[in-house]
């Protein structure tokens, strides 16, 4: 296949966190079979019961190319048209698996060793695989990660500090709610307390932001809620510490407030004759730790289609990320 059937073969196999078996299986075998025509090797890395990262490589590896293969909901299968690919995954990340392993085959016709791909499960959630992989360095010295920034370096992103706030109360008949005791209520006080909390701003990375992605709670309109809890992400441009005790100081005593996730905000790296910009989200580089090396960021596609309905990528992207990450190689093999 090339770039553009992967992309689509890639897109239709669901792989929503959590669910990354099949897709790895594909990607195992494929690589399997490229490995065995180059001379080199491919494994599953285990990381839970039933998800594993997939790794090959082709002579002791100075570099690594490396995305996530999971995606978030809602699954969507591929179609195309003359200009994108579009599907769940289309541009975050299965064009840039894509890419990479289009990027391997050219590097791999042309006799080039000394890299490695790695694709990895749970960036979507909780970056379990890139976690599992930083305790499994393979000694590479260069980390180029695939994320959409349409095939510029990112030179910083944002970190990620999620919450879960719940709050426990007393059921009662809504006709006599001071006979129970609210858990929407307190929940939503605590929430616009937290939202009032004033964000940093960086010169390179911008502001930090605050998202209240989900909110559940109570059993009926005509019964007082006993039970709540809210999901709260913020985009992290700094030192995560001071807005921990912020957070904790406006989230009150009337909830409990609990950490699901920290990811700290990095600056990253440029390289010779490349356009460069600055993203927004949060990527799996600080979850490697730098076991895998000093670490780049870059892909095919924008941010600002992924994880919308709309999601797609352009195939002149696609095709462009695969030359992009064989000359990045070529580049940090010859430094």
């Amino acid at each position: 296949m090339n770039v553009i059937e992967l992309t689509r073969k890639l897109v239709d196999i669901e792989s929503i966190t959590g669910n990354e078996l099949a897709i790895g299986r594909f990607l195992l075998e494929r690589l399997r079979e490229l490995a065995a025509r180059h001379g080199g090797r491919a494994e599953a890395m285990p990381v839970e019961p039933e998800r594993f990262n997939v790794f090959a490589c082709w002579g002791d590896p100075v570099v690594t190319l490396t995305t996530h293969m999971d995606t978030v909901p809602p699954f969507f299968p591929s179609r195309e048209d003359e200009e994108f690919v579009w599907g769940r995954g289309a541009c975050d990340t299965k064009g840039i698996i894509a890419a990479m392993i289009g990027a391997a085959g050219e590097l791999l016709r042309e006799g080039v060793r000394g890299f490695a791909l790695l694709f990895v499960v749970g960036e979507e959630k909780n970056s379990a695989g890139a976690f599992a992989a930083a305790k499994n360095g393979r000694g590479s010295r260069y980390l180029i990660n695939g994320e959409p920034t349409e095939n510029r370096l990112a030179l910083g992103s944002k970190g990620a500090l999620r919450y879960e706030v719940t709050a426990a109360g007393r059921m009662a008949h809504s006709a006599y709610p001071e006979l129970g005791d609210s858990a929407i209520d307190k929940l939503l006080d605590a929430l616009e307390r937290m939202r009032r909390v004033p964000l940093p701003r960086d010169e390179v990375l911008g502001a930090a932001t605050l998202n209240i992605g989900t909110i559940h709670g109570g059993r009926a309109p005509n019964v007082v809620a006993d039970s709540a809890m809210a999901e709260v992400m913020i985009r992290l441009v700094g030192d995560a510490a001071p807005l921990k005790r912020a957070f904790e100081d406006a989230a009150g005593s009337q909830v409990a407030l609990r950490e699901v996730l920290c990811i700290p905000a990095v600056r990253l790296n440029a390289l010779e004759g490349f356009e460069t910009t600055v993203v927004a989200y949060t990527t799996d580089i600080p979850a490697f730790g730098g076991a895998w090396g000093k670490p780049f960021l870059i892909g095919p596609g924008s941010i600002h289609v992924a994880h919308t309905s709309e999601e797609r990528v352009a195939k002149r992207q696609l095709l462009e990320a695969a030359g992009s990450y064989s000359r990045m190689v070529r580049q940090l093999l010859s430094s």
